[in-house]
């Protein structure tokens, strides 16, 4: 079995302490990895430190050509790394490549804002005690960033993290999620070839402990969290002053208003609520549909999900494979029995095998059901009938997330009613939720996180304004 070592600084580093990684879908072990204790820790702050000394002045076109590289190398890399996810994450094989498509182009992306963020001039000559002084403005990287990533986009979060970091000039520290830490050390060591300072990235799995005092530790200037809305709201509290973005979870919705575009929107909807198992923060949950359009669709719908393949996550026409453990699996299972317990009714699915739990759609279901009250991340969902577009916007609303929304309408007043009504971070106009294009400002509101990721907007979290006052008399 491979032994997969920890990176400090962008070099390899192997400790007596070993974690073994299981396949979610054959629950066989893989490979293990070395474990950071408080040692190496300590090395790797130290190291981002001194990093910083020299990154934070490195020029634009330093860092630009540093992130087209690293680009490059991915692309070198990128059935190692499709295959590794789909072994290590279960997600099917078809998706991982997608995965490792906009992580090389996120790096692009990030090349090229690093080239464009720069500052304002800024008039001050307002009146007559300000004549003949300006201002600029301009944003400057606030330090070493500890970055700590989920197991279902296990290379493309870490990519949200590292690419704003680096284009900004702040080294970053990855603490990867226990179930998929391969993909990230394989990153880490396709980053070690690329010409930066030692220090601008450690991939460190670790323990929950040791995770935390690095959230609690003062020498890094911020956390960017990505994963459950329990666990991010708990490192909030423990982060002291340092500055704490949080993408988190979800339960989202797409409501249905027209069937215009019924062939996309089946597609979509079918892709939306299933595929990776469910396990997306933007995963369509409930689905909300005008009443006299309900009985058209969901035909249609259970009609397309029978089409679905669900299985072996290396099976290039699988698009639902296993959930990441038996644990999420019991869960997902027990919250469908609980649901249909309390009358919800049971469309098409509720078949498990294994960590694989088939496309499972539920009508007839009350909001304070977990199915729709808590975020599932499973391939569940629900289905339900409106009559009235602001009850379908009410009935969104009606829940503590708010990440994303999906609406299919051809009215315009329904658009902009969604979109000044709506409590979510992004509505989604004849698309669904589960849209994300990766430089579009991204994050949501009440549980659903703080802050915002996007390769420019990520930018902007990660680095501190500061202001220049010249008097030109």
């Amino acid at each position: 079995m491979e032994t997969y070592p920890l990176l400090i600084g962008q070099k390899k580093v192997y400790t007596e302490k070993k974690l073994i990684i299981f396949s979610p879908y054959t629950q066989e072990p893989i490979a293990e990895v070395c474990l950071a204790t408080e040692k190496e820790i300590e090395k790797a702050i130290l190291v981002a430190q001194k990093a910083f000394e020299t990154l934070k002045h490195s020029p634009a076109y330093i860092k630009a050509n540093a992130l087209l590289q690293i680009s490059e190398e991915v692309k070198k890399q990128s059935e190692t790394l499709a295959k590794t996810m789909a072994e290590e994450a279960g997600k099917p094989i078809s998706l991982a490549r997608i995965e490792v498509q906009r992580c090389i182009e996120l790096f692009r992306y990030a090349a090229e804002e690093t080239k464009r963020f720069g500052g304002e001039i800024i008039p001050l000559d307002l009146d007559k005690l300000s004549e003949k002084r300006m201002g600029v403005y301009k944003r400057f990287p606030i330090g070493p960033i500890l970055g700590i990533t989920p197991f279902n986009f296990p290379l493309n979060l870490i990519a949200h993290k590292v690419a704003p970091a680096i284009a900004v000039g702040n080294p970053v520290i990855i603490k990867p999620a226990s179930a998929t830490p391969i993909t990230a050390l394989i990153f880490g060591e396709i980053v070690s070839k690329i010409d930066l300072p030692e220090g601008a990235l450690s991939i460190l799995p670790c323990s929950t402990d040791l995770a935390e005092k690095m959230v609690k530790d003062d020498r890094l200037a911020m956390l960017t969290f990505t994963g459950s809305p329990e666990v991010g709201w708990y490192l909030k509290g423990i982060a002291g002053r340092k500055r704490v973005t949080l993408e988190l979870g979800g339960n989202a919705a797409l409501v249905i208003a027209s069937l215009r575009l019924k062939d996309f929107l089946l597609q979509r909807a079918i892709f939306g609520a299933f595929y990776q198992a469910g396990q997306v923060c933007i995963s369509i949950q409930r689905i909300f549909i005008k009443e006299d359009l309900y009985k058209e669709f969901l035909e249609d719908f259970l009609e397309s999900i029978k089409k679905i393949k669900s299985g072996d996550p290396l099976d290039e026409d699988v698009l639902v494979g296993p959930l990441i453990n038996k644990g999420a699996a019991d869960r997902v299972e027990t919250w469908v029995n609980e649901a249909i317990e309390g009358g919800a009714k049971l469309l098409i699915g509720g078949k498990r095998e294994g960590n694989v739990i088939y496309p499972t759609v539920l009508t007839n279901t009350s909001p304070e059901m977990k199915v729709n009250a808590k975020e599932i991340f499973g391939p569940v969902v629900t289905v339900e009938p409106f009559r009235e577009f602001k009850e379908a916007i009410n009935m969104v609303n009606d829940s503590i997330y708010g990440l994303q929304t999906g609406i299919f309408t051809d009215n315009l007043n329904e658009v902009f009613y969604a979109y000044n009504h709506l409590d979510v971070g992004g509505v989604i106009i004849n698309d669904i939720p589960t849209y994300r294009s990766d430089p579009m400002p991204y994050g949501g509101v009440k549980l659903s996180g703080l802050g915002k990721e996007g390769i420019r907007y990520a930018m902007k979290e990660m680095s501190e304004g500061k202001l220049l006052v010249i008097n030109y008399a």
